[in-house]
């Protein structure tokens, strides 16, 4: 029996969280869900996600710096981040995800069919390439 991938969630708002969660477990993936930066950085070492799915907009560290102390971890740096946002690509924040090494931008609201093809490719542990979404033609804003 093969083991079900792993997905950390991190989205500080309960509703897109919850749908967040749903869209992800019914494509076959188990969830760990954080709502603040900290969390986040402490989850992925605690229990080493195949992926990370994290919002910019945080309280306490916001999502870039949670992504930077992620990949400034040698532990943790090969974990891919997929950041989501509402925030406009020109933002300092989205910049310093990028900066920090998202392996790419979703913007909200994020279509869920995509999001989840997008989970399947950055799921494999073989998924050594990452793509930056520079721009939005599948994730209108």
């Amino acid at each position: 029996m093969e083991l079900k991938k792993k997905v950390l969630i991190v989205e500080d708002n309960a509703n897109a969280r919850e749908l967040i969660v749903l869209v992800i477990k019914q494509a076959g993936y188990d969830v760990v869900e954080a709502s603040t930066g900290l969390e986040a950085v402490d989850q992925a070492h605690a229990l080493h996600p195949d992926l990370i799915l994290m919002d910019l907009g945080l309280p306490g560290i916001n999502g870039d710096e949670a992504t930077e102390r992620i990949k400034a971890d040698p532990s943790t740096r090969n974990i891919p981040v997929i950041v989501t946002t509402a925030f406009p690509r020109q933002s300092s924040l989205v910049q310093r995800a990028i900066a920090a090494g998202a392996a790419e931008i979703v913007y909200k609201p994020v279509n869920f069919t995509a999001l989840a093809e997008m989970v399947q490719r950055y799921s494999s542990r073989d998924a050594q390439t990452h793509y930056y979404c520079q721009t939005p033609t599948s994730y209108p804003r």
